[in-house]
């Protein structure tokens, strides 16, 4: 088996592209405004649906699985499921790119990412983004039983898992967290060889 690409270029080069992180499914007051508080599924499907229209390169969902009360003050625990509200992006556009922005690895299985987000690839026609980080809320963290400290580690790791997995149905790895040989994953993505994966901070 050949190693994973390690780039997956995706703009054409010379070409300027934008994007947006979408309003309403996280409703931080660090940068949610006023009237999300309000909006709801149809509100959210009109600015998709115009983006899509106006030739964004991509629609961009935050990740949180949840905030610890002495944070739900300033980044509320309003924050939409990542990959199921992309499902509803997927379905509601045509063209637009649909960009997890930033998706946390470390406290998730990366056969787990990489089943979701190949699917979410093989059902939007080939529109995924993967924006991974390695998450900043170790409350977060502690609740969901994952240690906070080496989630950087982690995080290199699993991003060699992910490309493994995203490239061939069959992924062997060997690492310090997750060891891999003999197990398929379909439907598979339908960008080749893989879709690309982002890395935000």
């Amino acid at each position: 088996m050949a190693p994973p690409a390690t780039t997956v270029q995706i703009v054409p080069p010379g070409k300027l592209v934008y994007g947006m992180q979408l309003p309403i499914v996280a409703q931080s007051t660090l940068f949610a405004a006023p009237w999300e508080a309000e909006a709801g599924t149809a509100e959210l499907r009109r600015i998709a649906e115009a983006c899509d229209r106006s030739g964004f390169f991509y629609l961009g969902v935050c990740d949180h699985v949840c905030v610890p009360r002495a944070r739900a003050a300033t980044m509320s625990t309003a924050w939409h499921d990542t990959v199921a509200t992309l499902g509803f992006l997927a379905a509601a556009t045509r063209h637009v790119r649909l960009l997890s922005h930033v998706y946390v690895l470390p406290y998730r299985h990366p056969l787990i990412t990489a089943k979701s987000f190949a699917t979410l690839d093989a059902l939007s026609g080939g529109r995924v983004i993967l924006g991974v980080g390695a998450g900043h809320l170790e409350g977060e963290f502690a609740a969901l039983g994952v240690p906070f400290a080496g989630r950087g580690r982690r995080v290199d790791e699993a991003i060699d898992l992910l490309a493994a997995a995203l490239t061939d149905e069959f992924p062997d790895h060997d690492g310090p967290t997750w060891t891999v040989h003999d197990l398929g994953l379909r439907p598979r993505p339908v960008q080749r060889p893989r879709p690309p994966i982002w890395v935000g901070g």
